[in-house]
């Protein structure tokens, strides 16, 4: 099998019109030529077992079969399939207009022909703005309800529905992940995924029964979420890019693929916007059972998601910096589905005056766990617009250290701490919190959230904190405070009598045990 690097080997002067825009981008899968106004696909020989287009027939045949299932959504946008051509030693792709004849060329390859989408008009370009609308909402909901009404089912399509097989999914998913416990998602979160997506099969066996007699297992997308839409301003909407290489991804219940959707707008916390969505869908088609499997579909979503994240970070030809985003991008979906699985999230604040050692604790708990990192250094500095890696020395409660300023950075990290837990996400809160006023903050916050505060309480000795400052000097650090400011504080500290979970720990010795003991505070 010869194997053509076409990002190479196809150049302007290989189409059949001149283009003035001419970019070339990969996916794991697939070649991908824009043009000014046409782009074209071409899919890579490889076989990863839930696909494979390893030889040129099969190749030919998955291209044929994306435009006639992406024709159902995007009829306009889909043009046909057409030969990529050797003559000599260059390579052409030619147009659909143009049947082929032998006297042309060699076939080597095809391509998916479609027309270019508006960039501006892609989802993922309104949500980076934040422009994303209800009335958005409206034309994809408008577009779904009557294709989930007339997309095909049979006895063949309705065996994707059964707990069987959306079993089967799952625990793959899992399988695929074992490795990845530990760095994208913690045990716990793991185990409660797991525990929760079986259970709820287990108990809702006649539900996935009910689905498939009444008809809610259809050949759909399977790849319905923002990277796959796109806008013409407020006219039109196009779905496209559905799996066209494995059935078993695309044929489903209606929900699994409304769920991918509704999760990747909470992914992007537009909670309203999901919820408006699966109403408007749930008024329209009448669908009131999908709300019982909501959260399934969700969660499983939102897994696959985190798993191919953690693919994307293992791939050696991405950069570090690029590999290190997919993790943390894994992370961030893995606690989303942590939520949907009725997971509560764990806050761990590490708390007492400066130098005693709570930086030190805190920064080496996110290196462990996946976890968010809230530093009142960082956010008192952000909240000012000033830099944080930058120092602004200032007496006791003056400058930006005034009570004012002091109190507004507190709220401020309240409530991107009760943001972060309604997403599912463990937090690490890194600051003093030496009055009472400031920790009834962070619990007012939360006072809605299902979540477990753990607060762990740093001290040592006067001598030892006096010789961290001195080394301090020398170290970069968000932190301004001085030996004198300690001081200050240990006079006005008002100690944390009220906090239920509470862990005392004396850093002067440095043990090299204290991170354990706060893994069994905290059952991480």
């Amino acid at each position: 099998m010869e194997s053509y690097l076409w990002h190479e080997l196809i150049t302007q002067e290989s189409l059949p019109f001149p283009t003035k825009e001419f970019k070339v981008l990969q996916t794991h899968i697939s070649y991908v030529f824009i043009t000014d106004e046409i782009v074209y696909k071409i899919k890579k020989p490889v076989n990863f077992g839930f696909l494979d287009f390893t030889t040129l027939e099969k190749r030919r045949f998955y291209c044929e079969r994306e435009v006639e299932l992406n024709k159902r959504l995007c009829p306009d946008i889909y043009l046909g399939v057409v030969p990529v051509i050797r003559r000599g030693e260059r390579f052409f792709i030619e147009d659909v207009a143009k049947p082929w004849v032998p006297s042309r060329g060699e076939v080597v390859d095809y391509a998916v022909k479609m027309k270019r989408l508006p960039e501006e008009g892609m989802m993922k370009t309104l949500l980076a703005k934040g422009s994303l609308t209800p009335k958005h909402i409206d034309l994809i909901v408008n577009k779904l309800v009557p294709f989930y009404q007339t997309a095909e089912t049979n006895e063949e399509i309705s065996k994707y529905g059964s707990l069987e097989v959306v079993s089967y999914n799952i625990e793959e998913n899992f399988s695929q992940t074992k490795d990845f416990v530990g760095k994208a998602l913690t045990q716990r979160k793991f185990e409660t995924i797991v525990s929760y997506s079986r259970r709820f099969m287990k108990e809702h066996a006649s539900l996935f029964e009910k689905r498939i007699k009444e008809g809610f297992i259809r050949d759909g997308h399977g790849d319905l979420y923002s990277a796959n839409i796109c806008f013409d301003d407020l006219r039109e909407v196009y779905i496209f890019d559905c799996i066209e290489f494995n059935e078993r991804f695309r044929c489903g219940d209606v929900c699994s693929d409304l769920a991918f959707l509704a999760m990747d707008l909470d992914f992007y916390r537009l909670e309203e916007l999901s919820k408006y969505f699966i109403d408007e869908y749930v008024k329209r088609s009448g669908d009131k059972d999908l709300l019982l499997l909501l959260d399934f579909y969700k969660c499983y979503r939102a897994y696959v998601r985190g798993k191919i994240g953690c693919f994307t970070s293992q791939d050696q030809s991405l950069s570090p910096k690029a590999r290190e985003e997919a993790l943390s991008l894994a992370q961030r979906y893995f606690d989303l589905a942590f939520r949907y699985a009725g997971g509560i999230p764990k806050i761990l604040v590490f708390m007492g005056l400066s130098c005693t050692g709570k930086t030190y604790l805190a920064e080496r708990m996110v290196q462990k766990y996946p976890a968010v990192y809230l530093s009142s250094d960082v956010e008192r500095k952000r909240l000012l617009g000033l830099d944080p890696e930058k120092h602004y020395y200032a007496e006791f409660e003056q400058g930006i250290y005034s009570p004012e300023v002091s109190d507004k950075t507190y709220e401020v990290l309240a409530e991107k701490a009760r943001i972060e837990v309604s997403y599912g996400r463990d937090v690490i809160i890194d600051a003093t919190f030496r009055k009472k006023k400031w920790r009834d903050m962070l619990f007012s916050a939360l006072k809605d959230i299902p979540c477990e505060v753990f607060f762990i309480w740093c001290v040592a000795d006067d001598e030892v904190v006096k010789e961290r400052f001195s080394k301090r000097a020398t170290e970069k650090t968000a932190s301004d405070a001085l030996f004198e400011t300690y001081l200050h504080q240990k006079k006005t500290f008002e100690p944390p009598v009220e906090i239920p979970n509470l862990l005392k720990i004396d850093t002067s010795s440095g043990n090299s045990n204290l991170l354990k003991m706060i893994e069994e505070f905290v059952k991480l």
